[in-house]
């Protein structure tokens, strides 16, 4: 069979690469497709755009990068129509998918969404045209069943695909690790600044303006995949830290404390029980838009899952060097990390256990081959 695959930015092609080696082995002869990245590469198939040719953030450098992303529908458009595959599959990336997702079940298309877009933060508008355009959805967080269900919509709960990328990983011991990258014995504050270079521009400097206050304390800044070692060099000489690059799930197994940049990562270093402060900060456009949109209590997944306060978000204007500061000490006391480490093994058990990547290919198959 004949899979199109769509996904963006590091965690859609993590997902993605998982979803494909699961297909694999349910459907040896498969034929996929894909937009992605690295990992997806590496597990075969055709890549056709990587995930970096899109990678903006926030409503305002959308609104400046558009032309690009219309060109970039408009190719995906056309090429969909020439593979003509057996079902186009969607990862996350809501702005880019959901467009492609109107025209492909417009033109026939069996489509799949794997990964929901968060409806459930903002425009839940959104739930009638996905209803509308996607035939099977398959989602990763318990609460978003929930959500689904109250607009009458039936999809699948798979449980979290982190939880089989971290089981299955191929780790460093510590000792390894850490001569590999040159540490020293004192303990690790992991650095997590985000993946799109302006988000990382944003986030990396309030947070290594912490270095000469801890100095007891090693900071290690997580690369990430999509950004070469040149664009972290000022960072990393002026503060005289250490880098390290597709190293991240190493980096949090041997680090006490994180500082991380919203999003997916917060999850990752939950499940590697580091007690974390949760940073966030947009352009001004940006975040006055989004504040007046998203309905959530929380942003990070960990406060969401758990629904409660389980760590703290400094958002925006909170998000500078003294509030960081502080909430850092306070992570690095006993009692508050055997607090945080009780629920993060209480969020780890809402997760649904392992399985999610083939769970959801298995679906996929048997869906087109009733």
């Amino acid at each position: 069979m004949t899979y199109y695959i769509l996904a963006g930015e590091a965690s859609g092609d993590l997902h993605g690469s998982n979803l494909m080696k699961a297909l694999y082995e349910i459907d040896p002869k498969a034929n996929i497709r894909f937009w992605g990245g690295d990992l997806m590469q590496a597990v075969g198939g055709t890549l056709v755009k990587h995930y970096k040719e899109r990678a903006f953030m926030g409503f305002f450098e959308v609104i400046n990068n558009l032309n690009k992303l219309l060109k970039l529908i408009s190719f995906c458009k056309e090429d969909i129509k020439k593979t003509n595959p057996d079902v186009v599959i969607f990862i996350d990336n809501s702005g880019f998918n959901l467009r492609i997702a109107k025209w492909a079940k417009q033109s026939g298309f069996s489509t799949r969404y794997y990964i929901s877009p968060q409806v459930w933060a903002s425009r839940a508008s959104r739930v009638k045209a996905i209803k509308r355009d996607i035939d099977e959805m398959y989602v990763i967080l318990p609460f978003v069943k929930d959500f689904y269900k109250g607009y009458d919509y039936d999809v699948h709960f798979v449980g979290h695909p982190l939880l089989d990328a971290i089981a299955n990983r191929k780790p460093l011991s510590p000792e390894a690790f850490k001569k590999t990258h040159k540490l020293s014995d004192k303990p690790i504050i992991a650095l997590l600044p985000g993946s799109r270079k302006q988000e990382i521009k944003n986030m990396l400097s309030v947070m290594l303006s912490l270095v000469d206050d801890f100095k007891d304390y090693q900071f290690v800044i997580a690369g990430a995949p999509s950004q070469d070692y040149s664009f972290y060099e000022g960072f990393i000489k002026k503060n005289r830290v250490t880098f390290v690059t597709n190293a991240t799930y190493d980096l949090l197994s041997v680090s006490t404390a994180a500082l991380v940049t919203s999003g997916t990562a917060t999850l990752e270093t939950a499940l590697f029980k580091v007690p974390q402060v949760v940073c966030y900060k947009g352009s001004t456009i940006s975040y006055q838009i989004a504040k007046r949109i998203i309905t959530l209590k929380y942003i990070s997944l960990v406060n969401l899952i758990m629904d409660k306060e389980v760590v703290t978000e400094l958002i925006q204007g909170d998000f500078n060097k003294k509030r960081l500061k502080k909430e850092l000490e306070r992570i690095l006391k006993p009692d508050i990390r055997e607090a945080l480490f009780l629920d993060y093994y209480n969020l780890e058990k809402l997760l649904g256990g392992s399985g999610a990547s083939k769970k959801t290919a298995q679906l996929i198959y048997k869906s087109l081959n009733p």
